[in-house]
């Protein structure tokens, strides 16, 4: 974990589960996502071709979803989490996680309670993540097409670094 500058590293874990320690790398590698502390290292653990979805985008591909996870940063001013547990050491991980974010600008505050769903391919990347708001994730075409929407517009407007040496000069981990 030390080589990938992962902050999260004291994983609480539901009673008899236990996480292998490539899990505990993924899942503190997540904790840090969702606390608005993107790295190109973290992302790393990241397939090219993995989607990340929430019940705002569905975001497929590097290019994607590396632009939702640096847009956290953009968009509020602190991110606070608030409880986070473990409850599945399986494929997919299963995490209950519950943040607080204030919005930049505004300091408008929203309490976001989630099931995580870390999917992982056979090397042991990230190939799936959910982010289920309150368990769920919208269905139907028009929320879909808003999604999709959405994980397009993202990367026009967030600048996501290119080299670790950019990463770190923004203040992220990964030098």
């Amino acid at each position: 974990m030390s080589t990938l500058h992962i902050e999260n590293t004291n994983i609480e874990m539901a009673s008899g589960i236990t996480l292998s320690d490539s899990q505990r790398t993924v899942v503190g590698s997540v904790l840090d996502l969702f606390a608005g502390r993107p790295s190109l290292q973290k992302l790393s653990l990241w397939a090219d071709n993995a989607t990340f979805a929430d019940p705002l985008t569905i975001a497929q591909g590097r290019e994607k979803y590396t632009a939702q996870w640096y847009g956290l940063q953009q968009a509020f001013s602190s991110i606070e989490r608030l409880h986070h547990s473990v409850t599945s050491a399986g494929n997919p991980i299963e995490m209950d996680l519950k943040t607080k974010y204030t919005v930049k600008g505004t300091g408008k505050e929203q309490t976001i309670s989630s099931k995580i769903l870390i999917f992982l391919d056979g090397e042991g990347k990230i190939e799936k993540l959910e982010d289920k708001w309150d368990g769920k994730l919208p269905e139907g075409s028009i929320a879909n097409a808003f999604r999709h929407l959405n994980a397009v517009t993202v990367p026009k407007i967030v600048s996501v670094p290119k080299t670790d040496k950019e990463d770190a000069e923004r203040g992220n981990q990964g030098v």
